[in-house]
């Protein structure tokens, strides 16, 4: 009888203790409604991400995780099945990724555009409009210049227009020519100690707060165009992605909501990007 009696009361507590277990899981289960995002910093410094995503979630119910660095780096994690989606800014490394079938479409979503910023006094004297014109001006002035020499779509786009200048930086840089291997706001406190022009995304650097004796010398230039792109990884490739919900994202984003709430972004009245995606 007493043997009986225990069997039925550790019956009873592993019943309980196997409720209360499942019962435990249930919120997170329910919790588990998220995608992993890898991104630009840009997005994530200049302040977008806070307003933006937030906005997503309350439409959607979807949490997004960001993994923010620099575009080379986003591209590789989403090679290795390391994120669901894709929000960068290298349009040629994007449509390698696609032809590559890691993703299957990629759609424009919004643009800025990059300014060189350098001291106030311009020892280089390359302010003006013509990015090419300042930095020939700068490389031979031997004036400081911190690149971010991380793969990312800035620094892409510095090495392209270095190129247009003429100067090689495989073979010869010029004097003050130093990288960083770091994020686009690092990059601009180096900067900013060091009295060094820096190529930033003029979102974050409207949200960037250390500038000192920073400001821009450089804006304008057609070539200064910046354009971010969103794709869904192709779950051909890795059949875990969470495609579906990763979807949903790039649908709302490029959709006239989603839109709306990329323009509506704004530091002390400046609108920091400019949506663009093509109507479907």
């Amino acid at each position: 009888m007493a043997l009986n009696a225990l069997t039925r009361r550790l019956g009873a507590s592993l019943l309980a203790f196997l409720f209360l277990g499942a019962a435990a899981s249930m919120p997170a289960r329910a919790q588990d409604k998220f995608i992993v995002m890898a991104s630009t910093t840009s997005t994530e410094q200049s302040g977008l991400f806070a307003h933006l995503l937030p906005a997503f979630k309350q439409a959607s119910g979807i949490d997004v995780r960001v993994v923010a660095v620099g575009t080379g780096q986003a591209l590789d994690i989403a090679r290795r099945g390391d994120a669901d989606i894709l929000f960068v800014h290298d349009t040629a490394a994007e449509e390698k990724f696609v032809a590559e079938g890691y993703a299957t479409r990629r759609e424009d979503v919004m643009y800025n555009d990059f300014v060189l910023v350098g001291p106030k006094t311009d020892p280089a004297g390359a302010r003006g409009n013509d990015i090419v014109a300042a930095l020939k001006k700068l490389a031979s002035s031997g004036q400081p210049f911190v690149s971010r020499g991380d793969r990312s779509g800035t620094h892409a786009a510095e090495l392209r227009l270095w190129k247009k200048a003429g100067i090689d930086l495989a073979s010869a840089r010029p004097a003050g020519y130093k990288e960083c291997g770091c994020g686009m706001g690092p990059a601009l406190n180096i900067g900013s100690s060091s009295n060094a022009y820096v190529l930033t995304d003029r979102g974050t650097w409207l949200s960037f707060k250390n500038r000192g004796e920073l400001e821009i010398v450089v804006e304008g230039d057609r070539t200064l165009f910046n354009q971010y792109g969103v794709m869904v990884v192709n779950p051909a490739r890795h059949a875990h992605v969470k495609a579906a919900l990763a979807q949903q994202f790039a649908d709302w984003v490029v959709s006239p909501a989603g839109q709306t709430t990329i323009a509506d972004y704004k530091i002390n009245g400046q609108q920091l990007f400019f949506p663009n995606a093509k109507p479907r």
